[in-house]
């Protein structure tokens, strides 16, 4: 890698897997800490790497990071390194104290994950108050000066209060929201029932697109994740805040991020399956030789050649869009069919797929094994689309179960004009 070529700019970087809480849609597993997680010294010196090799920003993530007690060590030194440090948090015991001690140390911007209301929060969330403790570190945040966003996860449980999730963070005074659809890692894998099957996300997107609308309108950025889209008629408005150039361009692990687990491992996208994404470990090989050398950091590279398109199998395979979009989001192929290339969870399939009056099912087929960030494998059916929905499945969403609020009633259904 040249001084004048970077090819990696945004870290995340989860510095420890311990955590206090018990998510049942956590990817990782979190609990308890990795066995032989970096010292503070191997920890400092990966800080010196990651700038060395060309990161901008660095976001920490757990578990929980400020359960490792040399977290703001950490953060600082990210911070005199030159790079902007951020973080994610469940929000779950942090005190306004801490949020000060957040300040000194140079954390610059705090996202606080926000999966519901109250009940369905501490539900998925595992532990009681939560809920209420999230919203007091908003508040904390707020109080001391660091600018502060929410993360959601969407999936049966959390979609139906979306529009009240979104004006619950901004009242607390989130700047930002990060949106992204539950898929089937880790404790999600274990809790199938949970997620969204591929046609029900005909009624998650107008709803997501009307919620944001309004969100931009004030002033609460809404940042659309690698599995939300894809080519629907609302991808401009999700992805680009209605511009032009703000749709999906494929898949950027290895080319632009980069992930850091809290024993040393690399991976080019902090949400890839361990087993089949680690291309090293920075204590057996440096940062650099990972990113230049390992196939596993590396396989997005040819993404404007033939070869760019050879990992595609089913629908996608024979989607227009196949070139520039490569299968969407390789974490979410990936851990729904055990490979890549072939992903369920996209707007513009299920639209098409209903034009030829077919719906997909996703369910489990193997089970995963019970470690961090693995996944199982899921079979996927068509049917028709006015089959009678499985009268054991409680969970299935529809837009009659949308919960909006009083104060939507005057805020217009979005619409768009967009040649497809």
């Amino acid at each position: 890698m040249s001084k004048e070529y970077q090819r990696i700019s945004y870290a995340v970087w989860e510095i420890t897997l311990k955590c206090n809480l018990a998510c049942s849609h956590c990817g990782s597993r979190a609990g308890q800490a990795r066995t032989k997680e970096l010292s503070t010294e191997e920890a400092l010196d990966l800080v010196r790497q990651l700038a060395e090799v060309g990161i901008k920003e660095v976001t920490l993530i757990g578990g929980e990071a400020f359960l490792r007690p040399d977290w703001l060590e950490i953060a600082r030194a990210i911070t005199q390194a030159g790079m902007l440090c951020g973080m994610t948090t469940g929000g779950y015991g942090i005190s306004l104290d801490m949020a000060r001690r957040m300040k000194e140390a140079g954390i610059a911007m705090v996202s606080v994950s926000t999966d519901g209301m109250e009940a369905t929060h501490d539900h998925l969330r595992g532990r009681k108050g939560s809920w209420k403790s999230g919203l007091r570190t908003m508040g904390y945040l707020k109080e001391v000066g660091i600018p502060f966003g929410c993360n959601t996860q969407i999936n049966r449980l959390s979609a139906p209060e979306f529009p009240l999730i979104y004006e619950h963070i901004r009242d607390a005074g989130a700047c930002a929201w990060q949106i992204q659809l539950t898929v089937p890692m880790g404790n999600a894998a274990d809790n199938a029932d949970i997620l969204l099957q591929p046609s029900e996300l005909l009624d998650i997107y107008p709803m997501l697109a009307r919620v944001t609308q309004r969100a931009n309108r004030e002033g609460v950025k809404v940042r659309a994740g690698n599995n939300i889209g894809y080519y629907g008629p609302y991808e401009r408005l999700l992805r680009g805040g209605g511009n032009e150039w703000g749709f999906w361009q494929g898949c950027g692990a290895g080319l632009s991020t980069l992930g850091l687990e809290a024993d040393g491992a690399i991976k080019g996208c902090p949400s890839l399956p361990t087993a089949a994404y680690t291309g090293g470990n920075i204590r057996d090989r440096s940062l650099r030789e990972i990113i230049e050398q390992t196939e596993e950091l590396r396989f997005n590279l040819g993404a404007d050649t033939p070869q760019g398109t050879e990992h595609l199998w089913g629908f996608c395979k024979t989607c227009k869009f196949a070139e520039l979009c490569r299968g969407g989001c390789t974490w979410t192929a990936h851990v729904f069919f055990n490979r890549r290339g072939n992903n369920p969870y996209c707007h513009h399939r299920a639209l098409q797929q209903a034009k030829r009056g077919i719906r997909e099912r996703v369910y489990p087929k193997v089970r995963a094994q019970g470690l961090p960030f693995d996944n199982g494998e899921f079979a996927l059916i068509e049917e028709p689309l006015d089959a009678p929905w499985a009268l054991d499945d409680p969970l299935h969403f529809t837009a009659d179960r949308i919960q909006w609020s009083n104060s939507w009633q005057e805020e217009p259904e979005y619409t768009y004009s967009l040649a497809r």
